[in-house]
């Protein structure tokens, strides 16, 4: 069989090169110039599955909130570790594609999350919570985990590790002493904090 005369492309392998460009390079770096040279085709050869470059960017969103895995087990009786959990697995979803960071803040894809907030205030209710607080966990989770895990992917790689990484000891003594008694790495930070937002839920209902 005669190989076709250019690559073969789809809305998924596009996207896919899209999102290699800006994990490597950053989003600087992503047009569509540069999307049709990597994948050895021409630039109009693109317009046949996306009118434009906004709408690969839409995708691109799309496929990096979709790559993140739901937690398995939706147990009442654990329904603040279930949330940590979703919310953990998000933040590092967020974290390995940092770079792409301001698409997400751009064209987050609030369809897409419908289904996990369904299953979320299910699991709430199961777990009494009541109802007229279950909006507003949702949508604290929802702009806590986005909003941090955004900054969290704005920073320099090398101050990742670090919850505070300018403190002045001579300038902010006070800070640098609470930095220096955090014995949490940012990940088990975050996840702290939101156990202790939701255990505060707990205790209200």
């Amino acid at each position: 069989m005669p190989r076709p005369a250019q690559p073969l492309l789809s809305p998924a392998s596009i996207v896919s090169a899209a999102l290699a460009i800006i994990d490597a390079e950053g989003l600087e770096a992503f047009s569509l110039k540069r999307l049709a040279r990597d994948m050895e085709v021409q630039a109009p050869s693109l317009y046949y599955h996306f009118p434009d470059k906004a709408s690969i960017l839409e995708e691109v969103a799309r496929a990096i909130v979709m790559e993140t895995p739901r937690p398995r087990e939706r147990d009442a009786g654990h329904w603040i570790e279930y949330l940590v959990t979703q919310s953990l697995n998000f933040r590092r979803t967020v974290l390995r594609h940092a770079n792409a960071a301001p698409v997400l803040l751009e064209f987050m894809p609030r369809e897409v999350l419908a289904p996990v907030y369904e299953v979320s205030a299910r699991l709430l209710a199961d777990a009494g919570v009541p109802t007229h607080l279950q909006v507003l966990v949702l949508d604290a989770l929802d702009r806590f985990t986005l909003g941090a895990a955004l900054t969290e992917a704005m920073k320099r790689p090398g101050t990742r590790r670090e919850t505070f990484p300018h403190v002045d000891p001579l300038e902010e003594p006070a800070m640098a002493r609470a930095v220096a008694a955090n014995r949490l790495a940012p990940e088990a930070l975050w996840a702290e904090s939101i156990r202790t937002f939701l255990r505060g839920i707990d205790n209200a209902g």
